[in-house]
């Protein structure tokens, strides 16, 4: 099972069953702030679902297919990021992620993107990543805008919660645009 440091005080591990407990206490006190942007929340009652969840991911993984990994701080599960999907033969994925309420804001999912972004070009050999945010959630859309991602487009009522439908931005990576940015981040 994989891990990729990420800084002194926090890396990113695949999920694994053991993970399940905390994963749940995680999203449960969090229900509110997630919530407002994803569905999964509301249909996460106990420790089963997240069980499911690692279960289903771990599926995934094993078929490179796609995966979550938690993203952990200061030795706790703060939030979780992954791989929606691997699409082998347009050579692009759409990566996912979010945080617990009290952690957000501090850059630990600017830093998560980063590492799946350059596995996905470095690893995979992909050619474009794409991310999508609700397009009321500034928050987690600076995060693709100061990744270098372009925003390609909105998609209208993409999703009903809350009892209304909210619209997601498209963003989107392609490896020459982070080539370029690779190459002058480490010219500086």
């Amino acid at each position: 099972m994989f891990k990729t440091i990420l800084n002194s005080t926090t890396y990113l591990q695949l999920l694994e069953r053991k993970h399940a407990d905390e994963l749940f206490y995680l999203i449960d006190g969090s229900k509110e702030s997630i919530g407002k942007w994803l569905s999964f929340p509301t249909r996460t009652e106990g420790v089963e679902d997240c069980t499911t969840f690692i279960e289903k991911s771990l599926q995934r993984y094993a078929k490179n297919n796609g995966y979550w990994a938690g993203i952990w701080h200061e030795g706790r599960l703060v939030g979780s990021i992954g791989y929606l999907y691997i699409d082998s033969d347009a050579k692009k994925t759409e990566i996912g992620y979010w945080l617990g309420k009290e952690y957000e804001g501090k850059g630990l999912a600017t830093i998560a993107v980063r590492a799946m972004i350059t596995n996905a070009f470095r690893n995979l050999h992909l050619e474009k990543v794409e991310i999508n945010v609700a397009s009321q959630n500034w928050k987690s859309q600076r995060i693709p805008k100061q990744l270098g991602f372009k925003e390609e487009g909105v998609i209208r009522n993409y999703e009903y919660l809350n009892g209304e439908y909210l619209d997601r931005v498209v963003y989107g990576l392609l490896r020459h645009e982070w080539k370029i940015r690779e190459m002058s981040s480490e010219s500086s």
